[in-house]
């Protein structure tokens, strides 16, 4: 495999100063998100690759648990950063923490024990990097599928209002907003298997190949990635719009958007 040196990666880094630069002359005001993001995803991956060493090497599934645990976490409150009406920090990071772990880690240990079958079942070679796929691909569908379910609450909470004076049931009155909050949060990912291997080659697909991994074993890798991201994902998103479309209303079946944190 070619190496890459220092010297590669400051070349294509200059390619995310100019977009930064280019928003803030347009007034875009992601330029700061988008360095920032730069900058942590070069910190972080830097980070990950002397831990993923040290943990290939100890086989340790203590370790390899405590890993997986800090990934479950991060990605929970994540969830909820940049949402345009987030849930309040400890709400929507116990609703976020608990869909993906009822979604991506069930999935995560589905597909080590009965699919994949390495031997032990937590060889870190593959649960981590399938964990890592699952939750990071569930985390955006779950963000996606919350952001469109609030937003779509709070700007039409004088319509849900009106129709709950008019007794309708609150589980009517929300239904086809949870519905769209679903369908959005699932656009990426079916999109993704939609035009993987005609528009693009996947990037598990493409880091296999790359290592020298026969295509056709590399195909049937993703294609099992595919469809554990796809039902993580639907799951993900259907029990977080499900849980706080519970606490949207209270016992009385009132709009309650006390849970909500409204950027005034």
């Amino acid at each position: 495999m070619i190496q890459l040196t220092p010297w590669d990666l400051l070349i294509a880094s200059v390619l995310i100063i100019l977009l930064a630069v280019t928003s803030f002359l347009l007034q875009l005001n992601i330029a700061k998100q988008l360095v920032i993001a730069a900058i942590r995803n070069v910190i972080q991956l830097l980070m990950v690759g002397y831990i993923l060493k040290l943990i290939f090497n100890s086989n340790n599934i203590w370790l390899l648990g405590m890993i997986a645990l800090v990934m479950l976490f991060i990605a929970g409150f994540e969830i909820n950063a940049r949402q345009k009406y987030p849930l309040k920090r400890w709400t929507g990071f116990k609703i976020g923490i608990s869909a993906l772990f009822l979604s991506s880690f069930s999935m995560t240990i589905m597909s080590l024990v009965v699919i994949i079958a390495p031997s032990p079942w937590y060889t870190p070679q593959y649960a981590i990097p399938l964990l890592g796929m699952l939750l990071g691909n569930t985390m955006n569908g779950i963000s996606l599928g919350m952001d469109k379910l609030n937003q779509t609450v709070y700007l039409q909470r004088q319509v849900i209002e009106q129709r709950l004076m008019l007794g309708q049931d609150y589980h009517e009155v929300i239904s086809e907003i949870r519905a769209e909050s679903v369908r959005t949060g699932m656009i990426p990912i079916i999109n993704s298997m939609a035009i993987a291997g005609i528009v693009s080659l996947p990037g598990m697909m493409t880091g296999q190949i790359l290592s020298g991994t026969a295509p056709i074993e590399a195909v049937k890798y993703q294609i099992l990635i595919f469809f554990m991201i796809s039902a993580g994902t639907g799951f993900g998103i259907i029990l977080s719009v499900w849980m706080i479309s519970k606490r949207l209303f209270d016992e009385r079946q009132r709009l309650n958007l006390d849970i909500l944190r409204i950027k005034r």
